[in-house]
């Protein structure tokens, strides 16, 4: 098991209805210690597991949801199996309620099996759940979803939108690093993933340093989150950040939201585009590609298109939603030739 000496920034004071801007904008994750600890389902999580099914399954209308199984030998990790053919869990469709009835009757089990439902959407799946479980980020229009766990582990990923994760019951461990490590956390395949997002390689609770060396010089730049009931966690964009379900029930209620319109397109989408049509030229051609992305993208000046009539600059020019929608039919339009 890793040590981290560095821990997270605590800010007291945060409620549901009042997250200040400046809490939003941070570059650095920070605990908003409290944040959620009057809501009805922290309240319940600290009376019982039976409680917390009553509460939860009054808003529960019977869809399945998807879960992941795993091995009592697994200790809890989420990942591949041993040659990254395939996972060392089984994927599932199954009840809410059935699955919080085993997540309860192997509560005091010493080796439990790993029970995992991921990002569920909240109001597909508990409509109702928010009116009294929320925080208030309107005008950003969060995409809401809740994690439902036993004991777990999983890897060290990143996720684009900003992220508030709110641990409801049980306690949580985050281990984050800038987004900078990555060539220290040895990511693997960006495609075949556990849960969409590429994932590091090494197991955080037994790392293989001659395996992996370089996760050594990661270290220092890591910081600890220990979360307990009610407490928030703001995540900024890019950060990696490695997850430990520490109880027998665990429940996290995340917001993902960007710092930007919603017309934009998703950033991956542009990387995998480029695997397609870039990765494999010539070294002489991208290089003249990576000046051209360097001039049009990372180095976006406006008045470097000066020259050309507002009117004519089409793709280059301000991005608004109609443009967008353009930019967007002629994307669809080549890649399904």
């Amino acid at each position: 098991m890793i040590s981290i000496d560095k821990k997270v920034k605590v800010i007291e004071g945060c409620t549901p209805d009042r997250i200040p801007d400046e809490i939003l904008s941070s570059l650095e994750p920070l605990i908003l210690k409290g944040l959620a600890v009057s809501w009805p389902i922290v309240q319940a999580g600290l009376t019982s597991h039976e409680e917390v099914e009553k509460y939860l399954l009054q808003f529960y209308k019977g869809q399945e949801v998807a879960a992941f199984l795993g091995k009592p030998e697994n200790n809890g990790r989420i990942f591949y199996d041993e040659p990254l053919a395939g996972f060392n869990y089984d994927s599932v469709s199954t009840k809410l309620d059935f699955a919080l009835k085993q997540l309860r009757q192997h509560a005091e089990t010493s080796a439990p099996p790993t029970i995992y439902i991921g990002s569920t959407s909240v109001e597909q799946y508990l409509p109702g759940f928010r009116a009294d479980n929320d925080i208030a980020l309107g005008e950003y229009n969060p995409l809401v979803s809740i994690w439902i766990s036993n004991k777990c582990r999983i890897a060290a990923h990143w996720d684009s939108p900003l992220n508030i994760a709110c641990s409801v019951v049980g306690h949580r461990r985050f281990t984050l690093f800038p987004f900078d490590q990555m060539e220290n956390l040895y990511v693997g395949p960006l495609d075949k993933t556990p849960a969409g997002q590429a994932i590091s390689l090494v197991d955080f609770y037994d790392p293989d340093f001659q395996k992996f060396p370089k996760f050594k010089d990661a270290l220092p730049h890591a910081q600890v989150a220990d979360l307990e009931p009610g407490d928030g966690l703001f995540i900024p964009s890019m950060w990696w950040h490695h997850v430990e379900s520490l109880d027998s029930l665990n429940v996290l209620v995340n917001y993902w939201f960007k710092g930007a319109p919603a017309f934009f397109g998703k950033p991956v989408n542009a990387l995998f585009n480029a695997v397609l049509s870039i990765r494999d030229l010539p070294p002489e051609q991208r290089a003249a590609w990576k000046m051209i992305f360097d001039h049009y993208i990372f180095d976006y000046d406006k008045e470097d298109f000066a020259h050309i009539p507002e009117q004519a600059q089409g793709a280059i020019g301000d991005l608004t939603d109609d443009n967008a929608r353009k930019i967007r039919a002629r994307l669809l339009n080549q890649l399904n030739r």
